[in-house]
């Protein structure tokens, strides 16, 4: 992409020169020797970058500097100066130049310095844009959702962003609690400070803390350095602590520290920190009942639940399922650089009547499989039947050719014997009361094995042998 670059010099010889030092294929440069006269130029032309003297007769470097980044803060200049002027030099960086360059300079140092600054640009012009875009993907209508549901959580949206009150969202795994947790976030006053997001199932207890506070050097073995927590980066803005109830009790009283007093310690640290990061918490568990086993504290939890807030379910929210599966399949198309593919009525009375136990993940991730299954650019029966019962698939739809009544076998078969897996598991469950334990012993499996298979069919019980955890597939 072309550049566009202005000198202004009082003097021919520099005017000449950078003419000569910069002008290219990829740049085009401007040249003039009156301050006031260039600064006409900026205003007229989208400039990225101005090199300017600092000593010229009429106005002076400094004032042309002061108007530029009053009328244009985004374009970059760079001061040239004679030796005696560095002290104004400085001053002119303090005002927003870029840097400075001392007259004589030679070819190469004037090529590095603008190659620098013209990246500076490049780089602010990126961040700037991805901002923007980021914060204009969470703006309400841009989060797909017409159903009544929805349309209860941009309400709750709307009344809590300008706030700095503590949120807590809940809901289902798959709900999209973290699009809504960034919804706030860029419809707040914050928008422009860090989205700082924790997921609390990644760290283990030893280093949740550093994770979060931070530690200084030689805190612990491996603290070989001092390192910034997830606090610090967060001042001022949002963070968001997915999986929250999964934070450990020794962290939690901590954390609950942190929000009332606003004040926290690194570890190994003695000097208190202070944060203004805001707080949004989501979990897909029963905070409340978790308080009454003894499994979370419940000052934390009343801390946190300041305004609540529930993700519905996809099948809460059918309405909004066309909608949501155009949208995965132009996404998807367009990464598989494919024609935007069609979805048939047959395949799109299936997901809409579908259960989505996996919610809106689930949903993208069948459009992702949908859209590589589509040869002929619709998505039909055949490729979202390994959601359905083989009746249900005869039912609404036969296979079009040899391929399709391949893929719906295939699928079948799978669907049967997951089928037979989930009843397994829940027989052996209910003859041993639940007990996971036993209900392995029973069958002749390791346990894990049996653990396994209740994850992959997300059954959730209480494990009567341990009485304190929950097995779970989440």
């Amino acid at each position: 992409m072309s550049v566009r670059i202005l000198v202004i010099d009082d003097e021919e010889v520099v005017l000449r020169s950078c003419q000569r030092i910069l002008a290219s294929e990829q740049r085009h440069v401007d040249t003039v020797s009156d301050g006031a006269e260039g600064l006409r130029m900026v205003d007229a032309t989208p400039y990225d970058l101005v090199v300017l003297d600092i000593k010229m007769p009429k106005m002076d470097g400094i004032e042309v500097l002061r108007e530029i980044k009053e009328r244009h803060p985004d374009v970059e200049v760079l001061m040239v100066t004679g030796l005696s002027e560095v002290q104004t030099a400085v001053k002119a960086m303090k005002l927003g130049a870029f840097d400075y360059l001392s007259k004589p300079f030679d070819p190469d140092e004037l090529e590095h310095v603008v190659e620098r600054a013209l990246e500076h640009r490049r780089l602010t012009q990126e961040n700037r844009d991805l901002k923007s875009e980021v914060g204009t993907k969470y703006r309400f209508e841009n989060i797909i959702g017409t159903s009544p549901a929805m349309q209860s959580v941009f309400k709750l949206i709307a009344q809590c962003a300008p706030t700095n009150a503590t949120v807590l969202i809940t809901g289902e795994s798959g709900t999209g609690k973290e699009v809504i947790a960034r919804a706030i976030h860029y419809n707040s006053l914050r928008a422009d400070k860090p989205f700082v997001a924790v997921d609390c199932n990644t760290f283990n207890e030893e280093l949740f803390e550093s994770e979060l506070f931070g530690h200084v050097k030689g805190a612990f073995t491996g603290a070989v350095a001092n390192k910034r927590g997830m606090f610090e980066m967060a001042d001022g803005g949002t963070m968001f602590f997915d999986e929250f109830a999964n934070i450990p009790l020794a962290t939690q009283a901590k954390l609950l520290r942190v929000l009332q007093e606003r004040e926290y310690r690194q570890v190994g640290g003695t000097t208190l920190l202070s944060t203004n990061a805001r707080l949004i918490a989501a979990t897909n568990k029963d905070l409340k009942a978790m308080v009454a086993e003894g499994r979370f504290r419940e000052d934390l939890y009343y801390r946190v639940n300041v305004f609540p807030l529930q993700a519905p379910p996809l099948r809460e929210r059918k309405a909004d399922i066309p909608a949501l599966a155009f949208h995965f399949l132009k996404q998807f198309c367009a990464e598989l650089d494919k024609p935007m593919c069609e979805i048939s009525e047959g395949a799109m009375s299936l997901l809409v009547a579908h259960d989505w136990p996996g919610n809106v993940r689930e949903l993208e991730n069948t459009m992702h499989r949908a859209a590589i299954l589509a040869a002929d650019n619709v998505v039909r029966v055949a490729h979202v039947a390994s959601l359905l019962d083989p009746a249900q698939a005869a039912e609404h739809g036969v296979p079009r050719n040899g391929e399709e009544l391949k893929l719906m076998k295939k699928h079948a078969r799978e669907k049967s014997v997951e089928d037979i897996e989930r009843r397994f598991v829940q027989e052996a469950l209910k003859r041993n009361h639940s007990n996971v334990t036993k209900s392995a012993e029973d069958t002749g499996m390791q346990r894990a094995n049996f653990q396994a298979l209740m994850k992959k069919h997300n059954i959730r019980v209480r494990d009567g042998d341990s009485g304190a955890s929950d097995t779970e597939a989440d």
